[in-house]
């Protein structure tokens, strides 16, 4: 990668996103991250240098809005990072369909929505294109019960991640599901294994390693494989 290394990081107010944003400063990336909400952007607002954009993922609209503003611009990484847990507890009995709707569309749909716009602009031969995914979402693991519908959320996210890919045909690209590890976050709790700066600072090392390796990997971020 150059010197004046460029990264779009999608969901960054707070959490892993946050720290994705924190780790790349550090590195001296100029960066580029979307909100909710540009007017309350938190600590990412601390953060000198970072362009703030205004992204609410399941808005066509904004999402078309966020292309436009950002036509012309080439990205060593675009790193998808927004997701949500879902309705709690996961009972399949009581939940709404509502809410099953709202969790797929932002943990599976959108995400590849993004990605359909936003591929074009990653670097020719060396840019790196990263969904934030979990190990929960390999169908191999028995793991998860209590969230049963948010790993099925990232199963799905996994399987649209390859879909997309192959409909890309851009052999060039680095494309990575990433497991960032069970962190101390709003959604990982504090009994999680690891903190954000352990995970954020793996991933990035990750993204780096990968760079210029076409192809799509599942991958945690200790660069280890995963199973689909």
């Amino acid at each position: 990668m150059a010197n004046s290394r460029t990264a779009l990081i999608i969901g960054a107010s707070r959490g892993l996103g946050l720290g994705l944003v924190q780790r790349l400063n550090e590195d001296g990336w100029n960066i580029t991250a979307t909100v909710r909400d540009p007017q309350k952007p938190g600590a990412l607002g601390e953060v000198p240098g970072v362009r703030i954009e205004q992204l609410e993922m399941n808005d066509t609209a904004q999402l078309d809005g966020l292309k436009q503003r950002l036509q012309g611009e080439v990205f060593d990484l675009v790193f998808i990072n927004a997701g949500v847990m879902g309705p709690l507890p996961q009972d399949l009995e009581t939940v709404q369909p509502e809410d099953i709707g709202a969790l797929f569309m932002t943990n599976a749909v959108a995400p590849i929505r993004v990605a359909r716009r936003l591929a074009g602009q990653v670097r020719q031969g060396s840019g790196v294109l990263a969904f934030m995914s979990s190990i929960l979402g390999s169908v191999t693991i028995p793991d998860g019960g209590e969230v049963c519908l948010y790993k099925a959320s990232k199963a799905a996210l996994n399987s649209m991640i390859n879909s997309f890919v192959v409909d890309l045909q851009r052999p060039d690209l680095c494309v990575l599901a990433m497991h960032p590890g069970w962190v101390k976050t709003d959604m990982g709790g504090e009994n999680a294994e690891i903190d954000v700066l352990t995970s954020t600072r793996g991933m990035l090392e990750q993204v780096k390693a990968q760079s210029g390796k076409g192809g799509l990997r599942f991958i945690n971020y200790k660069g280890e494989p995963l199973i689909w």
